[in-house]
């Protein structure tokens, strides 16, 4: 089947969509690449068959520009997301009424949590969506694609008769090194210049060297919900032949960097080791997630290797709530850790998170002051998202302090509260996010860091201009939501 893989158009200028590791706008506009959706793509090419991916967002292809491109496909594959979900329904309609014969799967963390919700989510009578997948959908949509009938593909739910069918799902897969590269997938139909995440060099491709976290955290969605805890490893050999390949792939277009967007790259300190020694004879830049427990001598093997950036969720400055989320590691270690990076010469992008639970004034507090004591490069600051199918959803549901699970962003995709404490509303959550920034941008640290990036990256004055736009207008208009009482 001539199959169309669709990362859907999202909010206009933002990925708030499927391919985003948090499905919701950003201060600053900000696009990743849809990695799930290439290995499908991939797949269904080495198989002999007719493979697109259509990464609508940060090419700036509308919902009816998209629908267009649909009906000339057999089968599209769509995945979804928390915040994109009705969109996207909407979209599967309108691409149904222009191609009555065309099959529509979704894919993502929505529809593995509630596929029957999510399959009855159409206003038409028939329904949109043919059928939806559980959790990794690399073998389930090659297969459909295929011609597999759907009730002998494992891992699919669909409607008959009105009534749900589900079929077992089939174990994750463990031989990553028989995945195809998703990077030829880049090559062919993707236009690398205009992702842009405003930490990373530009411009960069991103793709995963394992699949699954075996860390605990209770708010953390993906491995909760989709690539589950166990962590599955390509070959170092592997990553490295993929890695030589795009920088001689992508040097037309001027590469600067490649992101290693796995859950948590830096797991294994040993692999970290071993993959330093196969990088440093390519002499690139990388950066990569990471957790805040490498020590010293791990690190400045990496930077030798080329490692420019961690990309670390700290969540908060507080011990108890840490425990809180089950995240596995100190605030003292923490704060060691970056000690560290900045020891070896690794840049670190800090990741906080505001309305945990135990959250108070007093803790939000602790954590912007200890922010400023850790004084990473750049920082994040998000309001904490409980979604559905994590333990920190649970947590939220039991307290009775969610506000409304079914809206987890305005109109324009920026991010509202979901949970409304009694001692610390929605309101005023978001307030501390404001402040947070400007008690931890407006000292004189990083307005200098700025300040000497535009002075000596000529390049970089243009980014940096248009940035501090969209901060300033994304945060004025959270503002006025809490103004007229819409949070």
């Amino acid at each position: 089947m001539k199959t169309l893989l669709l990362n859907p158009p999202s909010f206009e200028k933002f990925d708030g969509g499927a391919s985003s590791r948090w499905p919701a706008t950003r201060e600053i506009e900000s696009y990743w690449y849809p990695v799930w959706l290439g290995y499908p793509a991939a797949m269904i090419r080495d198989l002999g068959g007719e493979s697109r991916l259509l990464d609508a967002p940060p090419h700036h292809i509308s919902p009816e520009e998209t629908a267009q491109i649909a009906k000339e496909y057999d089968f599209v594959v769509l995945f979804t997301s928390h915040v994109g979900f009705r969109n996207d329904v909407r979209l599967a309609e309108r691409m149904k009424e222009l191609n009555r014969e065309l099959k529509i799967a979704f894919a993502g963390p929505p529809v593995t949590t509630h596929p029957e919700q999510a399959l009855r989510a159409s206003s038409k009578a028939s329904g949109a969506i043919d059928f939806v997948t559980h959790k990794e959908f690399d073998h389930t949509v090659t297969r459909f694609a295929a011609g597999e009938p759907l009730d002998k593909i494992p891992g699919v739910h669909f409607l008959r008769d009105g009534k749900l069918i589900s079929t077992p799902p089939e174990p994750l897969i463990q031989e990553l090194d028989q995945l195809p590269w998703v990077t030829p997938i880049y090559k062919r139909d993707l236009d690398i210049t205009r992702y842009n995440v405003p930490f990373l060099l530009h411009p960069f491709i991103a793709f995963y060297s394992t699949r699954g976290c075996p860390a605990l955290c209770t708010f953390c969605l993906w491995p909760q919900t989709f690539d589950d805890h166990r962590w599955r490893q390509r070959s170092v050999a592997d990553v490295r032949n993929e890695v030589e390949w795009a920088l001689e792939a992508f040097k037309p277009e001027g590469l600067q960097e490649i992101f290693f967007d796995d859950d948590t790259f830096t797991f294994n300190p040993k692999r970290m080791v071993e993959m330093s020694q196969a990088f440093k004879p390519l002499k690139f830049q990388w950066s990569s997630t990471s957790r805040a427990h490498l020590d010293y001598e791990t690190l400045k093997t990496m930077r030798d290797a080329g490692c420019r950036l961690f990309i670390v969720g700290f969540e908060s400055g507080n011990e108890q709530i840490l425990k809180n989320i089950k995240k596995g590691l100190s605030a003292k270690r923490a704060l060691q850790f970056v000690k560290d990076c900045k020891r070896a010469g690794i840049k670190v992008h800090a990741d906080f998170i505001i309305g945990l639970p135990g959250e108070t004034r007093e803790t939000i507090r602790e954590t912007i002051e200890y922010a400023k004591e850790m004084d990473p490069e750049t920082l994040q600051v998000s309001v904490a998202h409980a979604y559905p199918g994590t333990e920190m959803y649970d947590w939220f549901k039991a307290q009775g302090v969610i506000l409304n699970s079914d809206h987890m962003s305005d109109e324009l995709g920026q991010q509202l509260p979901m949970a409304n404490f009694p001692h610390l509303s929605a309101a005023e959550m978001l307030d501390w996010v404001h402040r947070f920034y400007d008690e931890y941008y407006f000292r004189p640290k990083p307005i200098y860091r700025i300040v000497k990036g535009a002075i000596f990256k000529p390049q970089e004055r243009k980014r940096l201009y248009k940035e501090a736009k969209e901060f300033l207008a994304t945060r004025a208009r959270r503002r006025e939501l809490v103004k007229a009482g819409q949070v």
